[in-house]
């Protein structure tokens, strides 16, 4: 699941800027060094949703717990998906046994019973044969009109083209179905296999596991309650996701640029904390009611983000006020 800004979010941040811009305005006339800033922490939050519904019937986290990457977060009831899951698996296994059925050609007793009648034809044949050979030797003594050996022929020739069909079926008989008829099996088959593809999915998706190593930040829903389609269960607070946040003002923000190292200084932090600038805005957060001028336009500020290391933003919390110092990193101990 991908991070997002949550409207409390949004609201925190305006709150803060009010709260923070008489301190801007006033920084200027204090004896502080003109490189040091009042923010805040935020965090974009990672909510862990399903994309599919049902009611949450285990949960596996609780508020304020800290979890790994693939740890189970909850799982929704998945009777229907289940079900789903049997009939497509019995659709595949039909479709599989057509499929290979026409390829097989007749059953071995209905090819044996075609050999057979093959087997006759060829015995009448012999027996056309010679019938006719006799009929000649008698014709030849004029004991015989030579009508007889029309006769003979023509059951010669009958008995012949017997023998031609039933080869012709013994061959058929071993062969498989028509290539038309095998490749719409085919197709039978893929879609069968599409859908049972689509209903595991769907049944996976009934249980879902923690995207990130991070803290639970929150738990949305308890067990027995529905969850609709697509709604976050817990939301998550991932130490990469922590940035700080602070205001420069028009005359400093021309100076600024993305990756530049600035030092986080709060309450209780310790050393200051490593971090790189990573969003500038383009626009200002507050502009004077007036026409800019040289005397005004130093009330405009802009909004500047920066994201410390994993390793150290976990000595950090949302909402928590600090102190950003623009420049090159301190270096402490020996």
């Amino acid at each position: 699941m991908k991070p997002r800004h949550s409207s409390s979010n949004a609201r925190l941040s305006r709150a803060i800027f009010h709260a923070l811009s008489p301190v801007l305005l006033l920084s200027a006339c204090s004896g502080k060094p003109d490189n040091f800033f009042p923010g805040y922490i935020e965090a974009d939050y990672v909510r862990l949703a399903a994309p599919v519904g049902g009611a949450l019937v285990k949960l596996h986290v609780e508020r304020g717990a800290q979890v790994s990457r693939n740890d189970p977060a909850f799982m929704l009831e998945s009777d229907e998906e289940r079900a789903a899951v049997w009939e497509a698996s019995s659709r595949v296994a039909r479709a599989e046994a057509q499929l290979n059925d026409l390829r097989k050609g007749k059953r071995p007793d209905e090819v044996a019973a075609v050999a057979a009648q093959l087997e006759q034809a060829r015995a009448a044949q012999a027996l056309s044969a010679a019938s006719l050979a006799r009929e000649k030797q008698l014709a030849s003594a004029r004991f015989v009109s030579p009508s007889r050996i029309d006769e003979a022929q023509a059951a010669l020739d009958r008995d012949a083209a017997r023998v031609r069909e039933l080869q012709a079926q013994l061959r058929v008989a071993k062969l498989g179905a028509r290539s038309d008829e095998i490749a719409a099996a085919q197709q039978e088959l893929q879609a069968a296999q599409a859908q049972l593809a689509q209903v595991n999915w769907r049944l996976e998706q009934k249980t879902q596991r923690i995207p990130v190593d991070a803290e639970v930040a929150d738990v949305l829903y308890r067990e027995g309650e529905l969850v609709p389609v697509g709604s976050p269960v817990v939301s998550l607070l991932a130490p990469q996701y922590l940035k700080a946040r602070f205001f420069v003002p028009e005359t400093m923000v021309g100076k600024l640029f993305l990756g530049q190292e600035v030092n986080l200084r709060c309450d209780g932090c310790g050393a200051p904390i490593a971090a790189k600038l990573s969003f500038i805005a383009r626009e200002a957060q507050y502009t004077s009611p007036l026409i800019y001028s040289k005397e005004n336009r130093a009330t405009l500020v802009f909004l500047i983000e920066a994201r410390p290391a994993s390793k150290d933003a976990a000595r950090l919390h949302p909402g928590q006020p600090l102190e950003v110092r623009l420049g090159t990193v301190e270096r402490f101990g020996p």
